[in-house]
């Protein structure tokens, strides 16, 4: 019998395993799959990696610098995937597997584990009791239902980043993180690329500002992006995919080597025996919990992708800590998605935290918003990176900062100040008074709140 049983073995899990050590608690974690889970094997490690050397290789060739001839970078793309490929590795065992090592009172155990009874799961013939549980069984991509989809050679995310060969073309259909991460990557390396989205605009979650702005960059590059598309059928002739779709009213084709299916992911819930444990799912396929991680059954929590968005590595492991505290020591703690940031690692990146304009109204604030181009900040200047901006929301009447919006390069890196400012409830005059780096590309947050008091025209570079 062991105090708590997680199902799985990502982030959450380990979240969930470290936090129950705390206890000392003794805990069994059943993993069908690779150590590490999503993103460290087949997401944002090995993605990020390859991005990185798409960028080195088309940026050193097409990088506009006055005095600068820029070359034209040479590559071997099989090697390319062997140091990813080492990389994901090293990580994996560093951050998972030695971790896991490192905790005396947690056994691992190989298998997919359903749940048989209340108290009891079973894998491979061999059954595991425990007094709590924690489903953190994660996500796989979700594929949409395109008449003749099940005939064609496609792509996920999985495959894509284990390519042998790099592909002359690639057709992509999604509009958000996943896709356009995806696209560009592979656009960098000379893969001619072309996106499919079904909405009006790609990440059609964010600001209106960021979302046209990334598209126009992404469109200068020579990816070829068609919004607002309606997708009829597809099929393989010889080694080339076809997709037909329309858009504004009219029929086209598109052909590729390539098909990637970047079209969100979906919570592994099937075949868990969750109904046996009373455990309920939403009309969505995931678990369904309260704000404290708890399911419909009394001594079970779900936590991670396999609950539904925001899927994210650092709060999928901030779901499974806290459902650990919960289960475990009757803590009753919430997480506060509210100030979680998200990032889409694109060049420029677009990173946000906090509410949009349009959530903010609909919340019922007064707001305010402010929005400044990169190109007036002094850095971005400097280092003639001017691509991007920065929009803030923040409460009319208190001037409390509800929201931080940033397409940059490296703004990943710097949406941190905003994360803070949405978590502590802080003002632009915070902001304001808050003295930085001159010159940096954070300084962008800085002014963005001090165009709120002045125009931003008439400041020298460090001036308030």
């Amino acid at each position: 019998m062991f105090d708590l049983v997680v199902l799985g073995g990502g982030s959450a899990a380990f979240g969930a395993a470290l936090k129950a050590s705390e206890f000392g608690a003794r805990v069994a974690m059943v993993e069908r799959g690779t150590l590490g889970g999503t993103c460290v094997n087949v997401g944002c490690v090995p993605s990020k990696n390859l991005l990185r050397a798409g960028e080195l290789v088309y940026y050193d060739s097409n990088r506009e610098f006055p005095g600068i001839r820029p070359g034209r970078t040479t590559f071997d793309f099989r090697q390319i995937i062997q140091q990813k490929n080492q990389i994901v590795k090293t990580l994996r065992k560093e951050k998972y597997s030695d971790v896991l090592k490192s905790l005396p009172s947690t056994k691992l155990f190989r298998g997919k584990a359903r749940f048989v009874s209340r108290t009891r799961v079973k894998f491979n013939g061999v059954n595991i009791d425990g007094k709590k549980f924690i489903v953190a069984t994660g996500s796989s991509p979700r594929i949409l239902p395109i008449p003749g989809i099940e005939k064609v050679d496609y792509l996920t995310n999985v495959e894509t980043l284990g390519l042998r060969e790099k592909p002359s073309s690639m057709i992509i259909i999604g509009g958000r993180a996943l896709a356009l991460e995806f696209a560009q990557m592979y656009a960098h390396l000379g893969t001619h690329v072309t996106l499919l989205q079904r909405s009006a605009r790609i990440i059609p979650e964010e600001e209106p500002e960021i979302s046209e702005a990334l598209r126009q960059y992404l469109e200068s590059e020579g990816i070829k992006i068609h919004t607002d598309v309606r997708l009829k059928t597809v099929y393989q002739k010889d080694s080339e995919k076809v997709v037909v779709a329309s858009a504004d009213g009219r029929e086209f084709e598109v052909k590729g080597e390539e098909l990637l299916m970047a079209t969100g992911r979906a919570p592994n819930t099937h075949d868990l025996g969750l109904e046996v444990a009373g455990v309920k799912l939403r009309a969505d396929g995931a678990v369904k919990v309260n704000s404290e991680m708890h399911t419909s059954a009394p001594h079970i929590w779900a936590a991670g992708d396999v609950i539904g968005e925001p899927m994210l590595e650092t709060i999928a492991a901030k779901e499974g800590a806290t459902a650990a505290e919960n289960a475990l020591r009757d803590a009753h703690k919430k997480v506060d998605f509210l100030s979680v940031p998200n990032a889409v690692f694109t060049s420029p990146q677009v990173a946000t935290v906090g509410l949009t304009d349009r959530e903010a109204n609909e919340k019922g604030y007064q707001c305010a918003c402010r929005t400044v181009e990169m190109s007036i900040v002094p850095k971005a200047m400097t280092i003639r990176e001017t691509r991007g901006l920065v929009k803030m929301v923040a409460e009319s009447s208190t001037g409390r900062i509800l929201g931080v919006h940033i397409l940059a390069e490296n703004a990943a890196d710097i949406i941190h100040e905003g994360v803070l400012a949405v978590k502590y409830k802080l003002t632009i005059d915070d902001i304001i008074n808050t003295v930085h780096v001159f010159p940096t590309v954070s300084e962008s947050i800085k002014l963005a709140a001090m165009s709120y008091r002045k125009d931003l025209s008439q400041l020298s570079c460090c001036a308030e």
